[in-house]
């Protein structure tokens, strides 16, 4: 795996010739396969025989993973995403209710609010800039970024320096003294905010875990609650930032996809599912790790082997998704259904909220400018750093001619 990252579908076509699961290197010469193929996948993730928790590394366990290896992180930090059977049912009820359709439908008329501030500044900054503004910095991030910074509780003067934070234990091609610097600092960042909510406790989700930490039964360890707010704070903006991005590159790419909905033959949710599984905000995501040895679609993998789940492959997967698979169509209906925001008992809690924020954003946008337009040619955004998240830094604008 390359560790600066780059566009992934062109390796993935090529490595899906080869099967839905191949071996692969990952940073520091780490042994690890990925499963590419959506059925495989869809087996992979729901499996009795696979495991979340980083005592089932083999590698790890025996003490051949340092400190400053840049996937460290996402296989250590304690919370949902590193927790099986009972620990992560225990921890996805303590933060799920936050989470529910209905909770997630109240925040409408918030979201809607961020939104049309947001859409003022983006047309300041373009102003500013000749015309063209940088539409990930000045929309896509601040939306789903001040939205769960605000359910959380966090100070807004915190936020930027989260999300740069966050992008530096997200990347994979963070070197590895600076790794471990930016996960301490982030670590103790969230332990301040921790500290601040349970000196003067709020209407906010921090709050509620604390006084869940304190009572008997759903008890949350310290770590526990460093590790579910990092989780909640990555994933609750980073990945959503990935897809509305992704969603209006792939809108400018093709015109006559963004008229269907303008005209009222297709719906902003079409085009959120259709960016999910065409061009997933997280293209390769760390880990998962088979208890037993385990076959998938006929290719064995190993026992404590660190498994990366390979969305962006299989929303391209010509077998699951017909032979126009890498073909962006919001009127897509005869495939199966994607599974960028995951499958299994560790499926996207926050997949509601996403949607919301990304269809309510793409509306609004086009609404607004109906005539936005990239400010350079899609071939010159320079991509994400790293192989987890999928999308460019910065995308540069035009919101009106």
């Amino acid at each position: 795996m390359d560790p600066a990252g780059g566009c992934p579908h062109a390796d993935n076509a090529r490595l899906l010739a080869g099967g839905a699961v191949t071996p692969v290197v990952l940073p520091g010469e780490v042994e690890g396969m990925a499963v590419l193929g959506h059925g495989a996948l869809r087996e992979f993730l729901s499996h009795p025989d696979v495991a979340k928790g980083a005592r089932h590394f083999t590698a790890l366990a025996e003490g051949r993973i340092p400190d400053g290896w840049p996937l460290r992180t996402f296989a250590t930090v304690p919370g949902m995403t590193t927790a099986d059977g009972a620990d992560h049912r225990r921890l996805r009820t303590l933060v799920s209710s936050a989470f529910t359709a209905r909770r997630v439908e109240e925040l409408r008329p918030r979201v809607e609010a961020v939104t049309a501030g947001l859409l003022d500044g983006l047309a300041g900054a373009a102003a500013a800039g000749d015309g063209v503004a940088d539409l990930r910095r000045h929309y896509a991030l601040p939306l789903p970024l001040g939205v769960i910074c605000e359910l959380l509780g966090v100070d807004p003067a915190h936020q930027d320096r989260l999300h740069h934070l966050s992008g530096l234990v997200v990347a994979t091609d963070t070197e590895p003294a600076r790794a471990v610097a930016a996960n301490r600092e982030l670590v103790e960042l969230l332990a301040s905010i921790v500290t601040a909510r349970a000196a003067a406790p709020g209407d906010d989700l921090t709050s509620a875990l604390i006084a869940a930490h304190g009572e008997d039964g759903d008890r949350l360890t310290g770590p526990e609650l460093i590790g579910t707010l990092l989780l909640m704070i990555v994933a609750g903006h980073e990945t959503t930032l990935n897809l509305i991005t992704n969603a209006v590159r792939a809108l400018c790419a093709h015109r006559d996809q963004l008229a269907l909905v303008v005209e009222g033959r297709a719906t902003w949710a079409d085009v959120v599912e259709e960016t999910l599984r065409w061009d997933s905000p997280v293209s390769y995501f760390p880990f998962r790790y088979p208890t037993r040895d385990l076959t998938v679609d006929g290719t064995l993998i190993p026992r404590g082997t660190p498994v990366l789940a390979g969305y962006s492959a299989a929303g391209r997967d010509t077998e699951a998704h017909g032979p126009d698979a890498d073909r962006f169509d919001i009127t897509r209906t005869a495939t199966a259904k994607h599974l960028s925001l995951g499958h299994g008992p560790h499926y996207c809690l926050g997949a509601p909220l996403a949607r919301l924020e990304a269809t309510t954003a793409l509306e609004a946008l086009f609404t607004r400018f109906p005539d936005l337009d990239l400010a350079v040619p899609e071939e010159d955004l320079v991509r994400h750093a790293g192989f987890v998240g999928n999308s460019v830094r910065e995308l540069p604008v035009r919101p009106a001619r």
